[in-house]
């Protein structure tokens, strides 16, 4: 069997342990589901006390958008796991295309938003359903970091420098690693919206395979301007993130 046969295979196998594992862990909520500006004050709680409401413009779309999608699921008793573990699954599926190369990457792309997609969908509807649990955290937090590694190395399959995309995966993963221990140390900076946020990984690296699969010839171009641009944006938002909780932990006494 091929190497894409045997991808194929593993993929649909665990596709299907997903499906199974949907139908075992539904279970339909007994009380109504929040509407917008309940998850929004719900989302603030859990976000450092940051209000989408009178915040960020694009932040506060991106949340109307993914309430709005979480609620069917919601009410379909859906379990939060179910999409976070969905998201990475998802997320290997874009290797097939993406090793393909040309139009190719325009599934690529597609896969790639879904999965970036469902990730969001996961805590959303953890909420909505008041399923939220500290595993469920360290779950969507180790899948968010495996899906960054992913996404990076398919935009090395299509043409970015491997280095540069080491380099960028290192500056993440530091970005996010100041954040856990800030959270630990007392901060609520873990709430810090920076320029280096996952929406925006998410963004360029599928701005990526979007111009590399219509524009062929620039593939390589459009890759390597996504993880350069990705470095940049991760290295300003760490310098943003770092300030802010060295400024709230000094004024607290920490």
């Amino acid at each position: 069997m091929s190497f894409a046969g045997a991808a194929l295979t593993l993929l649909a196998v665990t596709g299907v342990a997903l499906v199974v594992f949907a139908v075992l862990t539904a279970r339909r909520p007994t009380g109504e589901i929040p509407d917008r500006a309940g998850y929004f004050a719900l989302w603030s709680v859990l976000h450092g006390g940051y209000d989408p409401a009178s915040g960020s413009v694009f932040l506060r779309g991106w949340l109307s958008v993914v309430w709005w999608l979480s609620r069917p699921l919601a009410r379909r008793g859906v379990h939060p796991d179910v999409l976070t573990l969905s998201s990475v699954w998802l997320a290997c599926t874009i290797f097939l295309p993406a090793e393909a190369g040309g139009r190719w990457l325009l599934l690529a792309c597609l896969l790639l938003v879904l999965s970036g997609l469902f990730d969001s969908l996961d805590g959303c509807v953890a909420v909505l359903q008041d399923r939220v649990t500290a595993w469920g955290y360290v779950l969507d937090s180790v899948v968010d970091r495996v899906c960054d590694a992913l996404f990076l190395t398919v935009l090395v399959l299509a043409g970015a420098p491997l280095l540069l995309a080491v380099g960028c995966g290192f500056a993440c993963f530091l970005l996010e690693y100041v954040r856990a221990r800030a959270g630990n140390a007392g901060s609520d900076a873990v709430g810090r919206i920076t320029v280096g946020e996952r929406p925006n990984r998410v963004i360029l690296a599928a701005a990526a395979l979007l111009v590399g699969g219509t524009f062929v010839h620039h593939q390589v171009l459009a890759a390597l301007l996504a993880v350069a641009a990705l470095t940049g944006l991760t290295v300003v938002g760490l310098g943003q993130l770092t300030v802010a909780v060295r400024r709230q932990l000094l004024a607290g006494g920490s």
